[in-house]
This record gives C-alpha cells, structure tokens and sequence, in this order.
C-alpha cells in the first residue's frame, strides 16, 4: 500500500511541500509550486492502508486516534495545504473521484431524515454538553455565522450584528408579532427578539439539551411569558404566525424533505407574513457531505446549493423576496471559534477527553477552510406569500437606523 499511497500523492501536491515520515521511519518529501509547507508522520501502517481506501475518513481518523502526528504544524496548517490541493487536483485523482460519486449517489439515502431519525441525528451533536459550547461560542450561545460589516468586530459585535440584520430582514416594524424560530438552538435569537422588538416567538427544537438551556434563560431574564420554547419537529407545526425565521436548521433538513420544509412555512404564514431563512450553502453546485463530517458531527446533514432549493420554494407558492450570499463571514466566525476552543482546550478535554479534542479541533479547522478553499458560503432568503408584503426597494436593509423595541415598550433608533 505504501507503494500506491505514495504515488497517489505525487499526483495530489501540486501546491506547497508535504514531508512524510513512515511508520519505518523513513521520510518522503512531495513537492509542488512554492506553498505552505507541512510535515507530519504516520505511526502504522494501518492509517496508510485506509489513506488509500477511505482518504477522506482516514485523515481525520488518523488525527483523532494519534495515528497521524504532526511534525511543527497544527491540524489547520495541515487541512489548509490539502484542500488547496483538492481543488486544484482532485478531479485528477480517481480515488477522490471514485469516493465523491459514491457519496453523491447515497446522498438521499444518507439525507433521510423523517422526524425520530431527525431527532436522533441531532442529539448526536447538540445534546453534548451546554459547557463545550459556552467554551467557545459567543455570550450568546449563536452557534451559526456571525456577520463582519466591517471585518475588525469582536465575536460578541459580529453575533449582535447578525441578529439585527436578520430582525430587520424579518421586518419587525411593531410589538407583538407572532415569530415562530424553527431550530431556536439555545434560544438567543428568540429572546432578541423578543427582548429587543416586541415579538411574541415560538421556538422549536429536537434537542432536549437546547430545550433545557432556553427555557432557563427565558425564566432567569422574565421572557418566559412572551417566549415559549418546544421539544418539536418543523412537520407538525399547524399554527399561524407573522414571521417566520430559522437559522442553521436547513443543514439538517435533507434534500428528500425540501418540499415538506417549505409547505411548512406556507402552511404556517400569514397572508402579509414575511419568512426568513439562513443556512450554509455551496457555490459550485450540488453535491455531498464529507464523509468524515457526516459520521462525526453531522449525521444527516447536507448543505445544498441554491439549485437544490429554489425549485422547492417555487412549488411550495412562497415567493423569494430577496437573497444574500455571505461568503467569508463563517470563515471569521470559524476562526473565531477555533482561538476560543484553543484557549479553554484543558477544561473541555476535563469534559470529555483527548480524541473528543481531536475531533473538535478537525471539525473547526476544516470547516473554517472549507468557506476559504472549498466553496461553501452562506444564503439568506426572504420570503413572502404576498408579492407587497415587503417594501419596494432594499432602503429598509441599507438605511442604517433602525425601529428597536425597548423594555419600556416605546421604540428606539438603533444601528444595524
């Protein structure tokens, strides 16, 4: 095996330099165009066997299980010289082809999500323990891309700034709209709003741990008369509502289930509602979840590109209002995320232990670059079911004064 892993990646590093040490010890050095430069070692021969098998699998695999060490670099500098390399070499390289075909073929079995799988899939990931995520995460708890008006916000700056693009995209022009949070995480988009703009919001959500936190919040700040938090799937939602809005939920969807997911929406909007949607998405056009990231972090979970999704909005009879495409604001969240993981490193490995790290800092760090080098982005869409449910032109979005509720229940001039 060592004989083809080593000619596999002659054929892949065409960027930068790659130093590989054996588990005989012996050291081959793969170079391409002037580039990053790594250096890491394999500790047996079983990682090489499965490097050439299941090369997607295998590296993060590796790296969890101590079998893939790093020689002066980290897990970042390491994803960063392979995806610039897969992108300007993987359609050359028959393995990585062979293995993006099958995953693209079982991509609807694999994206199956009727509820009971749906809530399986999620507790797989959010039911983890509310400490690792206040570990690296905002204030807030906003475990979805921030955004960087500017590019020099703190976290904390760039969360609120999203949140209020949001609300203003959400049209959130007096108190008492009925908003409906599908997927409402922790609950901090659903107290903002209605803390700060007078909406009386349903959130819902499959995770039992985020149920527990955002009821807690919604008790420890007095909302809890005006927020109601539900352990519920989008599907059997029947009631009417203003505003619709869901961030980071669409991920975990399924293709298969784009048609139910927007009748939803229709279903649950009112006439003069306005709906809007924020999910990570790709610009190259469809394709599958890494096979690493569907084992270990996101069982069912799928970003699609807009191809995939407009179909399904046209056929629902919703109608798109405006989109937004975010191309490198989760890379800056990511990056974020991954200085704050590193710094509170010791206290979440007394959480769980080394491999979980590993596995952490490999979910962080290729995600980060996955915005940078490999496409992915995030959409915003608005939706309506009236074609004058929203103003004639942007201003409102542009305009940097906006209505904000305060505690006393008069409005405020606020910036977004």
């Amino acid at each position: 095996m060592r004989a083809v892993l080593d000619f596999l990646i002659r054929r892949f590093i065409v960027l930068g330099t790659f130093r590989l040490r054996w588990p005989d010890g012996s050291v081959s050095v793969y170079q391409g165009a002037p580039g990053p430069e790594i250096a890491a070692g394999f500790t047996d021969w079983a990682v090489v066997r499965k490097m050439v098998l299941q090369p997607s699998l295998a590296v993060g695999e590796g790296y969890m299980q101590g079998q893939i060490v790093l020689e002066d670099c980290d897990i970042h500098a390491v994803l960063d010289l392979l995806l610039s390399n897969a992108y300007q070499s993987g359609s050359s390289q028959p393995l990585l082809a062979l293995q993006v075909w099958r995953t693209k073929l079982l991509r609807r079995l694999d994206q199956w999500n009727p509820a009971p799988r749906a809530k399986r899939n999620v507790a797989h990931h959010y039911d983890l323990d509310a400490r690792l995520y206040r570990r690296f995460l905002d204030a807030d708890m906003q475990y979805s891309c921030a955004y960087f008006p500017t590019g020099s916000e703190t976290l904390e700056q760039a969360q609120i700034a999203k949140k209020r693009l949001i609300a203003s995209k959400l049209l959130l022009d007096r108190p008492g709209l009925r908003v409906l949070d599908i997927g409402c995480g922790w609950g901090g988009l659903a107290l903002t709003l209605a803390r700060d703009y007078g909406a009386q919001v349903t959130g819902i959500t499959l995770s039992q741990e985020q149920l527990d936190v955002a009821r807690a919040r919604a008790r420890d700040e007095g909302l809890d008369g005006q927020v109601r938090f539900e352990l519920r799937d989008y599907r059997s939602m029947n009631e009417s509502f203003d505003r619709i809005v869901s961030v980071g939920m669409f991920e975990h969807v399924g293709v298969g289930h784009y048609g139910s997911y927007f009748a939803t929406l229709n279903r649950c909007l009112t006439p003069d509602g306005v709906a809007l949607l924020h999910s990570i998405g790709r610009l190259r056009g469809p394709s599958a979840t890494d096979p690493w990231l569907a084992k270990y972090i996101f069982p069912g979970g799928y970003a699609p590109a807009l191809s995939e999704v407009l179909p399904n909005v046209e056929r629902s009879g919703l109608l798109v209002t405006d989109v937004e495409i975010l191309r490198l604001h989760y890379a800056e969240t990511l990056r974020h995320w991954r200085a704050r993981f590193a710094a509170n490193r010791g206290e979440i490995a007394g959480l769980y232990d080394e491999a979980f790290c590993r596995m952490f800092e490999f979910y962080l760090a290729g995600a980060e670059l996955a915005f940078r080098r490999s496409g992915q982005m995030v959409w915003q869409m608005q939706f309506a079911r009236a074609i004058n449910a929203i103003p004639l032109s942007r201003n409102y979005l542009a305009s940097p004064e906006q209505t904000r509720h305060n505690s006393l229940g008069s409005f405020e001039e606020t910036r977004v």
